[in-house]
């Protein structure tokens, strides 16, 4: 198959009415991602915000990957990373367009936190995370929405892989 003919596939299933409704659940994420870091950013900037004895609004900014890793202070590192992430993004999209309705879910859960995140590596170099769940001196890793939407994706798929056989 020749590339033409693999940009006229894509163009028909992207036009598809069913992708057009799996477009929306990703914007649907990623309005929600945006809503939630503009209020923080906003409204708290870098105070911590207590919310009860388990869960603080702290606002810190992530330059790595998911929960931090990969932090560093290089440019070419950080634009590195911010590639590859827009580049997963893209395949994931592609790849999703040919899938079923459960699959197509799970990876609009992915896609759409990943855009989120991605939208704000571009914005502001750096990822806003300020959800801070804790347990007495015990921090989880500091989050945002959007990485809320990647964990269920991921997870969803993880579970989809081991209980639904194809």
């Amino acid at each position: 198959m020749n590339i033409l003919n693999i940009i006229k596939n894509l163009k028909i299933n992207f036009f598809k009415k069913e992708n057009i409704f799996f477009g929306i659940i990703i914007f649907f994420i990623f309005a929600l991602d945006r809503i939630s870091k503009n209020q923080i950013i906003s409204n708290y900037n870098e105070n911590t915000v207590f919310i009860n004895d388990n869960l603080n609004f702290d606002l810190i900014w992530n330059t790595g990957v998911g929960f931090g890793l990969l932090s560093s202070n290089s440019d070419i590192f950080y634009n590195i990373i911010t590639m590859i992430i827009g580049l997963v993004i893209i395949f994931l999209s592609l790849i999703s367009l040919n899938l079923d309705k459960l699959e197509k879910v799970i990876y609009c859960t992915i896609i759409g936190g990943a855009i989120g995140n991605f939208y704000d590596r571009l914005k502001f170099k750096a990822v806003p995370d300020f959800i801070d769940l804790h347990y007495n001196n015990f921090h989880w890793f500091t989050f945002n929405v959007a990485d809320i939407f990647i964990s269920i994706g991921i997870i969803a798929f993880i579970l989809r892989s081991f209980f639904v056989k194809n």
